[in-house]
């Protein structure tokens, strides 16, 4: 069984930590309005704030490659609000899928409430 995951950072197509998704499935793209993104340098991170859109990617993975994918974003899976993201569930035009919530501070970081994230030169 599949479980899908929407990504919106270094971890779409063509960026430095799709390795990590070079064995899953591309299900597809969408745009989301239930989350903006905050620019934190080498990465975003996502909260589930209303936006104009956020350009998404899914993956449909297994359970090993979700494991990969929490200790990439540094998920407990005992203390979710105690580790640099959390995972929750969205919706998209493909169904559920999971997404990595940034659980830090982002009073001083810039916001991207449309568009696609992309890495600084």
């Amino acid at each position: 069984m599949s479980i899908r995951v929407a990504v919106y950072g270094t971890l779409k197509r063509g960026l430095s930590n799709h390795g990590l998704l070079q064995h899953a499935s591309f299900v597809g793209e969408d745009c989301l309005t239930c989350i903006t993104l905050y620019d934190l340098g080498p990465y975003p991170g996502a909260r589930l704030e209303i936006s104009d859109g956020i350009d998404i990617e899914v993956f449909a993975v297994d359970k090993k490659q979700l494991q990969q994918l929490d200790e990439l974003e540094e998920y407990l899976a005992t203390a979710p609000d105690q580790g640099m993201y959390d995972r929750r569930q969205v919706l998209t035009k493909f169904g559920l899928a999971w997404i990595y919530l940034y659980n830090r501070e982002v009073d001083q970081e810039k916001a991207l409430r449309s568009g696609a994230w992309q890495p600084s030169c």
